[in-house]
């Protein structure tokens, strides 16, 4: 309750500080430009400071926002062990995000933990459902979730590829998987009528097939990760395939989550997911400050060249090492954060901006 109760005073000094934002000129109108904060409202509260180019304290959704970031995305679990990425700390988030002026994004995982292609597990108070109350879970879940947080974007579920709710909504089991897919997106048309729905794949392998047994799903958005530690390196590859997901299911689509290193160093004792040459694209993009920002310009680049492209989403971009260089339990991706070793703002911050 503390944590819940310092990110309410949060939205109170966000709001007074907002007052002076109100005549400013919005960051873009059209193009997302996002980034994927889920855990800063824990970082928040260790009192970690960010630091701008200059390496002058700022605090982070500003600098963000004057960068050209109009977009936050974050997580939403059922119930997860603690209140983070919880629906409470969620809606509060937001809140502060919406007084800054950003559009938020919500991923849905469905799941009271990570939900990806691995791991969609059922939240622990909906098993043993028999099928009818399990939709009706996901439908007023969902509903709640829009009427109570009012999303720009929701994702119904999280790097769906197996499918989602296992076992019963596995991809295998096709109707059950399509039946639970439709009911999400249901309840968002029927209590909102300006959210994007997002149907999210992780890759660009048989992305192909997948949107084809989803083609009937009344949706508006393809969202696909594209980390070339797991999903090819061929950025080539990737714009053709940006190109022909659009283009035959007539649908936007955007990058829904990518990220690349800036070194391959680490800040604490947490083994990073990221952490050899072999994981990288050479020798175009090199874990290095201008390898980092290269790689996001051309990330921007063919997203704005593809013909149905909307934008796109750097993942993790505030996991600095916040527990300190000895934690073992901390961040993974301090060396894919936008943010160097002392926590002031890499180069690529200013890809985010939409010329």
């Amino acid at each position: 309750m503390k944590k819940i109760t310092q990110i309410a005073y949060i939205i109170f000094l966000f709001f007074i500080s907002c007052t002076k934002d109100e005549n400013s000129s919005p960051v873009t109108k059209d193009f997302v430009s996002a980034v994927d904060i889920s855990q800063y409202p824990e970082i928040a509260s260790s009192n970690i400071s960010f630091k701008d180019f200059n390496g002058n304290q700022k605090d982070l959704l500003d600098l963000l926002k004057e960068n050209g970031v109009n977009t936050i995305r974050l997580r939403l679990w059922v119930n997860p062990v603690d209140e983070h990425s919880g629906f409470e700390e969620v809606k509060q988030f937001s809140q502060v995000l919406k007084l800054k002026g950003f559009k938020t994004w919500l991923t849905v995982h469905y799941s009271d933990t990570w939900a990806d292609p691995a791991n969609q597990q059922m939240p622990s108070q909906w098993e043993g459902l028999s099928y009818t109350s399990l939709k009706d879970s996901v439908y007023n879940y969902t509903k709640k979730v829009v009427n109570q947080i009012n999303p720009d974007y929701i994702q119904i579920g999280n790097e769906i590829n197996s499918g989602f709710l296992h076992p019963i909504g596995k991809i295998n089991n096709q109707d059950n998987f399509l039946d639970l897919i439709k009911t999400g997106c249901l309840a968002v048309r029927q209590n909102s009528s300006n959210c994007k729905i997002i149907l999210h794949y992780a890759g660009i392998q048989n992305s192909d097939s997948f949107f084809n047994i989803v083609k009937y799903v009344d949706y508006d958005i393809i969202g696909l990760s594209y980390y070339p530690i797991w999903h090819g390196k061929s950025i080539t590859q990737l714009k053709q395939k940006l190109q022909e997901l659009g283009k035959n299911y007539n649908k936007s689509i955007l990058i829904a989550e990518t990220a690349y290193p800036f070194t391959l160093d680490w800040n604490d004792w947490t083994n990073n997911v990221v952490g050899q040459n072999s994981q990288l694209i050479l020798p175009d993009y090199p874990a290095t400050n201008e390898g980092q920002k290269k790689f996001i310009h051309d990330i921007k680049s063919i997203m704005k060249e593809a013909e149905n492209g909307i934008g796109f989403c750097y993942w993790g971009a505030e996991l600095i090492a916040w527990k300190g260089n000895q934690a073992t339990n901390a961040s993974p991706w301090e060396n894919q954060a936008i943010f160097d070793f002392n926590n002031k703002a890499l180069p690529v911050l200013s890809e985010f901006k939409n010329e």
